[in-house]
């Protein structure tokens, strides 16, 4: 991959080794929600999942499922107390490496569209999933509504692709390809924001030609009144 080498899964996990699933669950409380964003969060899941298909992970895949799971979720949760606490604060350096304000102003435009349903798209869009936690807190979102979108997020995000990873574990072309496979995981995880945009977009439209097919009923009503 052209990328550093702690950013490639395999590489990760293999030297790791015996300590694999505990750094996997580090790696994924911080990126999601510790201000770090630049990690290996969907590619580091599947490969977990594949490496416990090989016996290489030597952990039940449902043990793995669940602590993967509370990792994600504890990882929003520190986010979003760490953006109660200090806000966007941090996010002034427009030539920051990690914390740069239009990061956080994009978040805050996604989170906007969306509302509370973004906790759960987010999960599969780099970098907004780490900083949408932040701006949860930051605009002191409620913290039952944070705690069950943000766990419903975790529940479909960390299992859905370690099991896709563990169900495509003994798929050999998986494994002779698996630099491709990883960039096509990276690219279908986006799938969801994809069709999530385009519906939108269709419900804009609709409600722009309807609002149009409004006016001009309205219109003929309005010049009858003054005639």
């Amino acid at each position: 991959m052209l990328m550093p080498d702690w950013m490639d899964p395999e590489w990760l996990l293999n030297w790791l080794g015996d300590w694999a699933l505990w750094g996997t669950l580090l790696v994924i409380f911080i990126e999601c929600g510790v201000l770090f964003p630049i990690l290996p969060g969907d590619s580091l899941l599947f490969a977990v999942g594949l490496f416990i298909a090989r016996g290489t992970i030597d952990v039940p895949l449902w043990l793995a499922c669940v602590l993967l799971t509370v990792a994600a979720f504890l990882g929003n949760v520190s986010g979003y107390y760490i953006g109660r606490v200090l806000g966007t604060s941090l996010f002034t350096n427009p030539n920051a490496k990690f914390l740069k304000p239009k990061y956080i102003e994009q978040t805050h435009e996604f989170f906007e569209r969306y509302g509370p349903r973004a906790l759960v798209l987010a999960r599969f869009v780099p970098i907004v999933r780490t900083f949408i936690t932040i701006v949860a807190g930051a605009g002191k979102m409620d913290p039952k509504k944070f705690f069950l979108w943000t766990g419903i997020g975790a529940v479909i995000w960390a299992p859905g692709i370690t099991l896709l990873g563990h169900a495509l574990g003994n798929v050999e072309f998986i494994h002779a390809h698996l630099e491709s496979a990883l960039i096509l995981l990276v690219l279908v995880s986006l799938l969801p924001m994809v069709v999530e945009v385009v519906l939108a977009r269709r419900r804009k439209k609709a409600a722009a030609a309807a609002d149009g097919g409004a006016a001009k009923h309205a219109a003929p009503k309005h010049a009858a009144a003054k005639d």
